[in-house]
């Protein structure tokens, strides 16, 4: 700092009664302020003319870049608020299809359900249907072995009694014909 006062100094005029004046900083020196303005339009042009342009450019460019980014980020945003919204319509439509499945899973067993408790029923009817024919049967034969038993034994006690021996088919026949009215009395 105290070599720009020196140089201040040094092309100050002479004071009066040849004494120097010292220059401050609010002395006006017009050759300095000359030679300032002239640098500085220089400068001013040498920028305006060469260094300005490319700012400008670099500027430009730049603006363009953050605009083109702004854009792309607002078809991205919009790009993503749609896919948002196809997600949730998908969503929701899988919820619903999942909601119909459930219901005709439901559906359908419980058809099978149904299905299984009728040919279960029908299965035991046609056991029990079975069963009674078999009994029916069972009891048909017993019948018969009974009265076969008795209708000998009726000959036997006949024959006992009158002391003949019946063996003719017709007295047969007539002894299981007592027999069978026996069965119809109540």
């Amino acid at each position: 700092m105290r070599g720009f006062w020196l140089l201040l100094q040094e092309h100050g005029a002479p004071a009066q009664g040849g004494e120097t004046h010292v220059a401050t900083p609010f002395d006006i020196n017009t050759g300095v302020i000359f030679w300032t303005l002239i640098v500085f339009g220089l400068l001013l042009f040498l920028l305006w003319r060469y260094a300005w342009p490319g700012i400008l450019r670099t500027v430009e460019e730049r603006e363009q870049r953050i605009q083109r980014q702004l854009e792309e980020a607002e078809k991205n945003r919009a790009e993503a608020a749609r896919l948002l919204e196809e997600h949730k319509r998908l969503l929701a439509g899988g919820r619903a299809e999942a909601q119909d499945l459930i219901a005709k899973a439901k559906h359908v067993a419980e058809k099978e359900r149904e299905t299984l408790l009728a040919r279960t029923r029908q299965e035991q009817e046609e056991l029990l249907a079975r069963a009674r024919r078999d009994i029916d049967e069972e009891k048909q034969k017993a019948l018969l072995a009974l009265r076969k038993e008795a209708v000998d034994l009726a000959m036997a006690a006949a024959a006992k009694l009158i002391e003949v021996k019946l063996d003719s088919e017709a007295d047969r026949r007539l002894v299981e014909e007592y027999l069978a009215s026996l069965d119809k009395v109540p």
